[in-house]
């Protein structure tokens, strides 16, 4: 497919490309979202995803590197110059590619779980690099998926994607709302596993060797009602401290991780 070239900030698809990093409703509207890197792109591409449009500087990427990426991709593919590039550009780096990407939502229905199911949730998360280094724990610790519940951000923020390095489309992610995720738990026979420091017990004394679901909240205000009274059991980190609580995905890491040592060694109750 034969290259447009775009020199002008202002040019009309260089504006949308801007409008999609920048507003959620714009995203939402055109169907589309930003991706930004190679090693990001290769992984939405792997994941199914469609590529609508590609922006690439041939002074840092070369037409050769640019194929490699895209691989069949039919994508429209569009040069812009170094100037435009860096206004354009999230990340400092000199990679020399972004991507509008067709936007797609899995649900819960869609999940693929295996016979012995780990599951990561969270509750009203806000900031997106915490659900992006959440991702990135998730797809080391090999777990199911991630459910994002009653969400504060959408899944195609870019800093969400930049922040997960590509994580966002290795895990399947599903966005619910808390009620439809405890549901589906309770129907799966996936035990809830709730981080609340209140009546609970020390994670590493929990049985996380079954089907399981491990369910955060955020660190201002925990998690909600809800989630307490559906909890098969609740779990705590100890803090030895004067501090009362980790950053969440700092929580999420320990728990995810203390599922798979358990795993790997058969640990019980």
């Amino acid at each position: 497919m034969l290259d447009s070239a775009i020199s002008s900030i202002q040019n009309p698809k260089i504006r949308l490309l801007l409008a999609l990093q920048q507003k959620s409703s714009e995203r939402k509207k055109a169907g589309l979202f930003v991706v930004e890197g190679r090693r990001e792109l290769m992984h939405c591409i792997q994941a199914g995803y469609e590529v609508d449009s590609v922006f690439y500087c041939p002074t840092l990427l070369s037409e050769q590197e640019l194929n490699g990426v895209l691989g069949n991709s039919q994508a429209r593919r569009f040069t812009v110059t170094p100037e435009i590039y860096e206004k354009i550009a999230y990340r400092g780096s000199t990679e020399g590619l972004l991507a509008e990407m067709r936007s797609k939502s899995l649900r819960l229905s869609d999940l693929r779980l295996t016979e012995n199911p780990l599951l990561m949730i969270v509750e009203r998360v806000e900031k997106p690099g915490n659900l992006g280094a959440i991702l990135r724990t998730a797809d080391a610790a090999h777990a199911d998926a991630v459910i994002v519940c009653d969400p504060l951000t959408d899944l195609y923020n870019p800093n969400f994607i930049r922040s997960s390095i590509g994580a966002a489309f290795c895990v399947p992610t599903v966005a619910c709302t808390s009620e439809e995720c405890i549901k589906f738990l309770k129907e799966k026979g996936i035990r809830i596993l709730t981080a609340q420091l209140q009546d609970s017990k020390l994670y590493y004394d929990t049985d996380m060797c079954k089907p399981t679901a491990i369910v955060m909240g955020t660190e201002a205000t925990g998690l909600t009602q809800q989630w307490r009274v559906a909890a098969d059991a609740h779990i705590r980190i100890p803090m030895l401290g004067q501090m009362d609580s980790l950053n969440v995905s700092v929580s999420a890491a320990i728990l995810l991780y203390e599922a798979v040592r358990q795993r790997q060694r058969g640990v019980k109750d």
